[in-house]
C-alpha cells in the first residue's frame, strides 16, 4: 500500500492542502488565495486568512482524495521561507494534525518543493530549474548534495515586480496574468533597464522606468509588452549561462510565473539552442499549493527526515541552497 501524505502550504497569500501518494499520484490539491482590495499582502491579514479557511481547505482536500483521515500516514508543511505570521499559522495547523492523527511531521522548504513537483511531473532526472514567483526568482541546479543557486534577483522577484507595476496601473491582484493579456496587444518596444549583473539580475530599475512611461501616458499595451520582453530576456540569459556551465540537458520552469506563455516561449527557445528537453509545470502545480509540499514531504520521509513537534520551528529566511537534499544521489 502506498503512503498518503497530506501537505499544507501557507508561506504567503495562498493557503493550500493536497494529498499525494508515495507512488506520485496527486489525489487532491485545493487552495485559496487572499486578494487584497488595495496594496500588497499584509502578513497579519494573510495569517488570519490561513487560520480561518485552513481547516475547511484541509477537510475538502481529504474528502476529494477519497480517503478517511485515518488513512493519512504523514503530515508535511511549508516550514519556510516566507512571511513569519503566515508560516506560524500554517505550522500550528500542521502540528495539530500530526498530533491528533499520531503521524510523523515533516518540514518542507517551499522553494525545494517547487522543484520537486516539477521533477515529478516532468520525470526529469537532473534539470536546470528556472524558479520564478511572487517572492522568488532563481536559476537553480543540483550539485554537491544541494540545490545550488546559479543566479537570482538582487532586489525584487519577477512576480513581485509585475504585481507592483500592475497595482500602479490599476490592475487587480494578481497582475501577472492581466499584464500577459495586455502585452499581446502591444506593438512598440520601449527600451527598459536590462540589468543583468554577472549571474544575477535586478528588476527595481525596470519597474521605476515602466512607472515613468505610465506617468507619461505611454500606451499601456506597449509598456506591458516591453516589460515582458525585457524581464523575461534577463531570466533567459542567466538560464542559458547556467545550462552552458553545468552541461545539463533538461530545463524546468516552475513557480507561479511559470503560467506565463511568453516566458515559456522564450525558455523553449533557450532549450532548443542547447539541445535540452524543456518542461513547464502545469498551471495547477505552478503556484503555491499543497501537492508540492506533500510530495516533497514523502521524499524527505522516505530518506529518514522528520521533525519532532517541539522542534518544528518556522524558518522565514530558509534559502533553497541551505537544505541538504538527502533523497537524491550526490552528482
Amino acid at each position: 500500500m502506498p503512503l498518503n501524505c497530506l501537505g499544507v502550504e501557507g508561506t504567503a497569500h495562498s493557503f493550500g492542502a493536497g494529498v499525494v501518494t508515495s507512488d506520485g499520484k496527486v489525489l487532491s490539491n485545493i487552495w485559496d488565495m487572499l486578494s487584497p482590495s488595495e496594496g500588497g499582502i499584509h502578513p497579519r491579514e494573510a495569517s488570519r486568512h490561513h487560520s480561518e479557511i485552513g481547516p475547511g481547505i484541509i477537510k475538502n482536500a481529504i474528502e476529494e482524495a477519497g480517503i478517511s483521515p485515518s488513512r493519512i500516514d504523514l503530515i508535511s508543511f511549508s516550514q519556510g521561507p516566507g512571511l513569519g505570521p503566515c508560516l506560524r499559522a500554517t505550522a500550528t495547523i500542521a502540528r495539530t494534525l500530526a498530533m491528533s492523527l499520531d503521524v510523523p511531521l515533516v518540514g518542507v522548504n517551499h522553494c525545494v518543493a517547487h522543484i520537486e513537483i516539477g521533477r515529478l511531473e516532468s520525470k526529469f532526472k537532473d534539470p536546470v530549474t528556472v524558479y520564478v514567483s511572487g517572492g522568488n526568482s532563481q536559476i537553480i541546479a543540483f550539485a554537491g548534495g544541494r540545490y545550488r543557486t546559479f543566479g537570482e534577483t538582487l532586489d525584487i522577484a519577477l512576480g513581485n515586480m509585475l504585481d507592483v507595476f500592475g497595482r500602479y496601473a490599476g490592475f487587480p491582484f494578481p497582475a501577472g496574468p492581466i499584464i500577459e493579456r495586455t502585452a499581446k496587444e502591444g506593438a512598440h518596444y520601449y527600451p527598459l533597464p536590462y540589468s543583468v549583473k554577472g549571474m544575477d539580475l535586478s528588476y527595481s530599475g525596470m519597474l521605476t522606468a515602466a512607472k515613468k512611461l505610465y506617468d507619461d501616458n505611454t500606451r499601456l499595451e506597449d509598456i506591458c509588452f516591453s516589460i515582458q520582453e525585457t524581464a523575461f530576456g534577463m531570466i533567459a540569459e542567466i538560464a542559458e549561462r547556467a545550462i552552458a556551465h553545468t552541461k545539463k540537458n533538461e530545463l524546468l520552469l516552475t513557480g507561479g510565473v511559470a503560467r506565463n506563455s511568453r516566458l515559456t516561449e522564450i525558455l523553449e527557445g533557450v532549450a532548443n539552442r542547447h539541445n535540452c528537453t524543456f518542461h513547464r509545470v502545469s498551471p495547477s502545480l505552478a503556484g503555491d499549493q499543497g501537492a508540492m509540499i506533500a510530495w516533497t514531504g514523502i521524499l524527505q520521509y522516505n530518506a529518514g527526515n522528520t521533525l519532532k513537534v517541539e522542534e518544528s520551528y518556522v524558518l522565514p529566511k530558509w534559502r533553497t541552497d541551505e537544505q541538504d537534499i538527502i533523497w537524491r544521489d550526490n552528482l
